[in-house]
This record gives C-alpha cells, structure tokens and sequence, in this order.
C-alpha cells in the first residue's frame, strides 16, 4: 500500500461488471485506487486503463498481481477464470474479491477451499452483494433478533426483463437462482440439503428451448423451506424480493418503495432494468467494505466456503431441473477455518 495506506487494486475482466467496479473504485470509494487492469482483450484493458491515472493494463493476471502497485485483486472475469486466478492470488497471498460465482462447479471449488485452507488464513471474499443491500441487512438484523421467533419459510421473488442470447436452462439456477441460494443460506443460518424444481407452462417470451418461468424449492438442515419464483423474461424489469414467514410475524425486503408519482391519469414508481441499477448501493457497499477490511489486515463477509456451498447447491439445482425429482445437496465437512 502507499504511504497513506490506500490500497493498490488489480481489476481482473473489463467487461460489464468488472468496468462498473474500477469506475466505482475510481469514483465513488474511499481508500482504494486501480492500479491495474486486466484482460484477455488488451485492446480494451488499455482503453479502460487510459481512464484511470497511474492504472497499468494487462492481458495475464499473474503479471498483474507481480506489479508492485497491486496490494489485491478484485476478480469480476468469466466464472470458468476465477480458479486459476484464485490460486495465482493465494500463492501471492493477495487479498481478493471474487465476483460469482466463485468457480462453475463444486469440484473447482473444493479445489480453492483446499488452497485457502493450506494457506491457513482466509483471503477471498466473494461478491454475494444482495449482503450488502440495506434492505437486506435490516430483513437479516430482524431475524437474527429474535422478534419473529423461529423462521420457517422464506418466498423468494427473482425476475429479470429478459434473458441475453444464448442464455440456458442451467443458468437459471447456476447464474440466477445461485443469488437466493446464499441469501437463504445467510439469512436462515442453515445449510440448503435438498432441491426440487418445478417447471410451469413456459411464457410465449421465453426464448426456444427455455423454460421459463420457474419454481424452485429448498428445503434447509432445520426444516425450513425456500420457494423462489424465478422469471427472467418477464419483460417489465429487474425485481428482486424477499418475505421471511416467522412463528410471529413476517417480513419482506425488495419492495423498492422509491419515488412515486401522479400524473396522467396513472400513479406509480420505477422499476430497476437491471441488477447493476437496482443493487448499486450494495455494490458500493459490497466493495467498501472489502477494501476496509483488507486495510485493517482482515478478510470478512461471504468467503469461500459460502461460494463451495452455493456451487453445491447449484449442482442438486440442475439435476433437480432435469430430472423433476427431488434431489439432495453433498457437502464435505465444514473446515475449522470457516467455523466448521
């Protein structure tokens, strides 16, 4: 770090998500500057580096995270990167924040825990940031009180205006559904243990060969159950809620309750196009508070065995979609390094 302890950040993906992080680095947190970017497109990490003063561009993070001005890695490259990139920051002992998923699949996963184990400390945070929604952390405060009693069932609300190209029927649990997975981990405290997935009738919206909408249950190691309704074409806009059913009461985040307005025979407010619009604050958040902690020497939030967990999850989720049947979640033994 300089001399004033702000802390050097190599960006690793210049995509949408990881362009939205080094302008809110450069803009809008305290603390941190970019000092590197990288992409396999180097092309387009030297635009993105021209934007930033003193930010370095690279098309190998290893040579990245070897820059001298790189105090940690903000990782936000396609999810089948993020091992090798993991293991590259471990074996450097660079702090990390790891957009998710963590990897694609479980196996990867155990890999990277195993790494981090071995390190004997923990360095990765992953970018669950509905966390870091205030919302969200006010659902969490209330639950965790006590006020409502035992919780026992969680409905989940996850709608987008409209899938991108290509986009298949394993992404909706895999890049959808994968966000309440952890929700529903970090706000009931309980680890996911079986899957179903329901599939209705299929909007005329939804493109060939998807369905859409659909249901998908959890059921949780305390009993609880999850259901969340996810339909990603259900073309007007980003909606995310949450309602948590207590033995005393209930409790729903994500109503959006913003400006509302009258005016031409109509009244109402706006509705999110997308996750980047409606989670912006998390994200500021989300990254603030990465940078904070990595500043005081410390690793906080979702780690990676919240990443293994979710990738595990995510694997019942897709055979449950294909074969309709109720399917159980593997998990190893909780290592002692994440309170196992």
């Amino acid at each position: 770090m300089t001399r004033d302890g702000t802390l050097g950040v190599a960006v690793i993906g210049t995509g949408r998500m990881g362009s939205d992080h080094v302008r809110r680095i450069d803009e809008v947190i305290s603390g941190a500057r970019v000092a590197a970017v990288v992409d396999i497109d180097g092309e387009r990490a030297g635009a993105v580096a021209a934007s930033v003063p003193g930010c370095a561009a690279y098309t190998d993070p290893a040579a990245a995270m070897a820059d001298d001005a790189v105090d940690a890695v903000l990782v936000a490259s396609p999810g089948p990167a993020h091992e090798a990139a993991l293991l590259e920051a471990f074996a450097r002992d660079l702090p990390v924040l790891c957009e998710k998923p963590l990897t694609p699949d479980a196996a990867s996963a155990l890999r990277v825990m195993e790494a981090e184990v071995r390190l004997g400390h923990r360095r990765a945070q992953v970018g669950f940031m509905r966390r870091y929604d205030a919302e969200f952390q006010q659902l969490k405060a209330l639950l965790d009180s006590g006020a409502f009693g035992r919780t026992l069932m969680l409905h989940c609300t996850h709608r987008n205006a409209a899938t991108p190209p290509g986009f298949t029927g394993p992404m909706t649990i895999n890049d959808s559904v994968v966000h309440e997975i952890d929700v529903a981990r970090w706000l009931l405290g309980q680890e996911i243990t079986h899957v179903t997935v329901l599939r209705p009738a299929s909007s005329s919206a939804a493109p060939g060969g998807l369905s859409d909408p659909q249901l998908v249950l959890f059921e949780t190691a305390e009993g609880a159950v999850v259901d969340v309704e996810v339909f990603l074409n259900c073309g007007f806009g980003y909606q995310v809620r949450c309602e948590a059913v207590g033995e005393h009461g209930t409790a729903r985040a994500g109503d959006a309750h913003g400006l509302y307005v009258n005016t031409a025979g109509r009244w109402g407010g706006e509705i999110a196009p997308d996750y980047v619009v409606r989670f912006r604050a998390a994200y500021d958040r989300e990254v603030q508070a990465w940078v904070d902690a990595t500043r005081r020497g410390e690793t906080t939030g979702p780690g990676v065995w919240d990443g293994y967990a979710a990738a595990a999850v995510c694997e019942a989720g897709v055979r449950a979609q294909a074969t309709g049947e109720r399917t159980p979640v593997t998990l190893v033994p909780r290592p002692a390094l994440y309170g196992g």
